[in-house]
């Protein structure tokens, strides 16, 4: 580990959190691209990087820069990342993966192209509790998975978070907070069947809150739900035929969790921390796979980004959203 030399693209709050994660777990931070001089010298003092560069085209023409993390908003994802891999980087890219399933493709395929790592950065689906949480499902100690319940709900007013009120942003629930518990749904189930979703629309135009139910062949159900005006208890449970799985709040971070039998019994308590926020996790797994010559990984593949694209693209043309972009 260590021997990437990573370049942040873009110089936001999730940008300063995945530096510091990565900073702490030794790895290499090596650069900061940014739109302007003061923003690449503002993140570069604080964080300690030595490169800084006032465009995203300097920060990927960096020789010292062998993986770029995408950290722009939403609907700049995809040409960031485009302009990474085309410059010969490794790309780790910030979830939503892009604004909709098309871009995901063309990603894929321009990684493909160019035998570059391409990885979306759902950092959940890399923390010691989704490990333990696959294990057990693995296991067949709960049997098949007949339900997965979550939400993710924060109080995020325009005053607090302007980007997610702005469609030409890429705003809403549903990007930001939903695409957790559709990950995780994903992650469990695969592409499900059926997917019915409804939602309340900012006068803007974009989903304040929306409700989610997604079916599969096999007779399972998802009932999942986001908010970004209402703070919730973003808590998240798995059922099995033979018992369940309750996750502690906050469930997409770093948590604890119990398993239960069908009586109701506890059978297991799991509890694991990492340092930070835990993205050094993701960052961890993209060093492994690249000195493998490998150029995706089974935890977030190609194929499961584009799938949850699909899902965010069904549940939009549902709830009658659409970007500027698109």
């Amino acid at each position: 580990m260590g021997e990437l030399g990573w370049g942040i693209l873009g110089t936001g709050n999730i940008a300063r959190t995945f530096a510091r994660d990565l900073q702490a777990a030794d790895l290499r931070v090596v650069a900061v691209g940014s739109r302007s001089a003061e923003g690449a010298r503002a993140f570069g003092d604080e964080l300690a990087v030595p490169n800084r560069h006032a465009s995203y085209e300097g920060l990927c023409a960096d020789p010292a820069v062998d993986v770029v993390y995408v950290a722009t908003p939403n609907p700049a994802h995809y040409a960031n990342a485009i302009l990474a891999l085309r410059a010969g980087k490794h790309v780790l890219v910030e979830k939503p993966f892009t604004l909709n399933a098309a871009q995901a493709r063309e990603l894929v395929g321009e990684a493909k192209k160019r035998n570059r790592f391409l990885m979306e950065a759902m950092w959940t689906r890399f923390l010691p509790t989704m490990d333990a949480l696959r294990d057990i499902i693995g296991s067949g100690k709960l049997g098949a998975v007949r339900a997965v319940i979550a939400d993710h709900c924060q109080y995020l007013p325009m005053e607090r978070s302007k980007r997610l009120h702005l469609p030409e942003l890429g705003g809403g629930a549903l990007l930001d907070l939903g695409v957790y518990p559709l990950s995780l749904a994903h992650m469990l189930l695969g592409v499900p069947s059926e997917i019915a979703a409804t939602a309340r629309l900012t006068h803007l135009g974009v989903d304040e809150n929306l409700g989610m139910t997604l079916a599969w062949a096999s007779g399972a159900r998802a009932s999942l739900y986001a908010d970004m005006m209402g703070q919730g208890p973003n808590r998240a449970a798995v059922v099995g035929e033979k018992g369940w799985v309750e996750l502690d709040r906050v469930w997409y971070c770093q948590t604890d969790f119990k398993t239960y039998s069908r009586d109701g019994k506890v059978t297991r308590q799991f509890g694991a921390r990492v340092a930070g926020r835990g993205m050094q996790c993701e960052a961890q797994e993209l060093e492994r796979l690249v000195a493998e010559g490998r150029i995706e990984s089974p935890l977030m593949s190609h194929a499961a980004s584009v799938e949850v694209m699909e899902m965010i693209d069904a549940i939009k043309s549902k709830i009658g959203v659409r970007y500027p972009d698109e």
